[in-house]
């Protein structure tokens, strides 16, 4: 199961790095365009009983190349995966808004995706989304260190609609 997952995270963030706008002249640009984070945390931090609450990791890529300027703010396209200590894994994709005070970033996201339960929670669907508050500040020159706290639930539109919600750390680099 972990290697079906790092081989599918590997194709997922080699198809994100293929989306890196070039420059005028289509020359790729590799000049700190990508933002690649890694997180760690609970996932199911408030399970009632306990059995399913467990540890998460996982990885996030964002193009700056593809920030968009808005009416309401800066936004960006993610893409990123987890995994839990119980062998769920969730694939996601989805944009992610911007808004800075000083060295302090506001990050909120929605992200559907796909998850596989694996030896973990039952979300009663494989299409589920992701609804995240991420806070981060600027710690040296292009990273940041942040918290985040996300929900993920399937709308009910599957069997069952018992949602999750996780908590994690985050380390972001700009290469």
């Amino acid at each position: 199961m972990k290697f079906k997952l790092l081989n599918i995270l590997s194709l997922f963030l080699c198809m994100s790095s293929l989306s890196i706008a070039g420059e005028k002249n289509n020359d790729v640009s590799f000049e700190k365009n990508n933002d690649v984070s890694f997180y760690t945390g609970t996932f199911d931090l408030i399970d009632k009983e306990g059995d399913d609450q467990t540890n998460l990791f996982g990885i996030e890529h964002k193009n700056s190349n593809l920030f968009r300027e808005t009416l309401l703010g800066k936004f960006s396209p993610i893409s990123g995966a987890f995994m839990t200590g119980n062998n769920s894994i969730y694939l996601y994709t989805g944009i992610e808004g911007q808004y800075g005070v000083g060295p302090l970033k506001i990050l909120p996201s929605f992200s559907p995706g796909y998850y596989e339960k694996g030896n973990g929670k039952d979300l009663g669907s494989v299409l589920e989304f992701k609804s995240e508050i991420k806070i981060g500040f600027d710690i040296f020159e292009n990273s940041k260190i942040g918290y985040s706290y996300s929900h993920i639930s399937n709308n009910d539109w599957g069997e069952s609609n018992p949602g999750t919600d996780n908590q994690q750390i985050t380390f972001s680099k700009n290469f």
